[in-house]
């Protein structure tokens, strides 16, 4: 990753902060971004010289566009995009007629919309170059049902993925892939540990033992799939959705 500059989004915890390290200790420059400021000082801390933090929203196009082009300042582009931020932001899982249409847009906007921003500010750059790598989080719940229950979860997830296919052909022909990560379960911040707790222990020996390899993932499990869609690796797969769940 030596000369490559790197944008993960939402790291200030679990999946992004081990996703950002990741790259930094393999020499990349890395570029965080969250709304949790003090959280995204942590992961500047854990991750070294070689990573940059910002608070930016994935919502908000104008902050996108600035982070990008502060994070291309040295370089003139990014080179590998990963679009992790996204969530639950903080709801439950409701009956249909019970959810509002606020509720559904937050989900929708922080976990599609923000991929979108950032996948539409870094393009330009990469087809000039004439390479990039772009790597979309999605989850369990984009391909099968959101074990939260959360409608807008699974919709957004599962656009996520279509969002993949989509500009995986589209940018293609300037050597650009555009693949996605489906994690199963991890517990990474403090949203999957009240998932976790609300099971119970019977639920949490369910889940176990639904899983092939019988654990849950580890932080690392996704950052590492993310590290291979982000290298020369993998260089002639795009389109595709990877799913590291531990065998579901």
């Amino acid at each position: 990753m030596r000369g490559r500059t790197i944008i993960v989004t939402g790291g200030a915890h679990g999946l992004g902060r081990a996703m950002a390290r990741t790259f930094a200790e393999r020499g990349g420059r890395v570029w965080t971004c969250d709304i949790l400021a003090d959280e995204l000082d942590e992961t500047r801390r854990t991750c070294g010289p070689g990573c940059e933090a910002r608070v930016a929203d994935v919502r908000d196009r104008n902050a996108v566009g600035a982070f990008v082009a502060e994070a291309s300042r040295e370089s003139g582009r990014v080179d590998i995009l990963v679009n992790n931020a996204g969530g639950v932001a903080g709801q439950v899982g409701r009956p249909l007629e019970e959810v509002t249409p606020e509720a559904w847009q937050t989900i929708l906007e922080v976990n599609l919309t923000g991929g979108f921003n950032f996948s539409q500010a870094v393009a330009p750059a990469m087809k000039a170059a004439r390479w990039g790598r772009i790597v979309n989080i999605s989850s369990g719940a984009g391909l099968r049902v959101s074990l939260t229950g959360i409608q807008a979860y699974a919709s957004a997830k599962a656009g996520l993925i279509g969002l993949t296919r989509q500009l995986a052909h589209e940018l293609g022909p300037f050597g650009i892939t555009v693949n996605c990560v489906a994690p199963g379960f991890v517990r990474s911040n403090p949203a999957t540990e009240r998932q976790w707790r609300s099971y119970g222990e019977e639920g949490q020996r369910e889940l176990v033992e639904s899983i092939a390899m019988r654990r849950l993932g580890r932080p690392e499990d996704i950052a590492h799939a993310v590290l291979f869609l982000a290298s020369e690796y993998s260089s002639w797969i795009t389109g595709q959705t990877l799913s590291v769940d531990g065998g579901r």
